[in-house]
């Protein structure tokens, strides 16, 4: 995908490697905080299955929508320092792409939904 968008936007090849750069630095920050994410999600399975009371559940509700918020914040990050590196002219275009672009930052798919609201 990142080849794709890559050259929608027509990046060059020192925008490609930072941009390359700069998204593996992301992957490396949110690895161990998607770990604890998946680990809580786990716990979260366990908690329905042992039954545990409302307020165990709250807890680890509340555990991981704060490590989705670290996850999204790392990625966001990542996403403005990307950003920065385009030219006014990619920014228009990538502006234009919307969800695609957004998602390949953002770690979904990028669907493309034609928000317009990209970046």
């Amino acid at each position: 995908m990142f080849d794709r968008i890559a050259a929608q936007l027509n990046l060059t090849d020192d925008q490609k490697q930072q941009a390359q750069a700069i998204l593996q630095a992301s992957r490396h920050s949110a690895q161990p905080v998607t770990q604890q994410l998946k680990q809580n999600r786990q716990a979260l399975h366990e908690a329905i299955k042992a039954g545990k009371p409302d307020a165990d559940i709250d807890q680890l509700a509340a555990t991981s929508g704060n490590l989705m918020g670290q996850v999204t914040a790392i990625r966001t990050k990542a996403f403005a320092r990307i950003y920065a590196l385009l030219t006014p002219e990619q920014r228009i275009k990538a502006d234009q792409l919307g969800d695609r672009v957004h998602g390949m930052f953002m770690g979904g798919h990028g669907h493309g939904h034609g928000s317009g609201a990209g970046f």
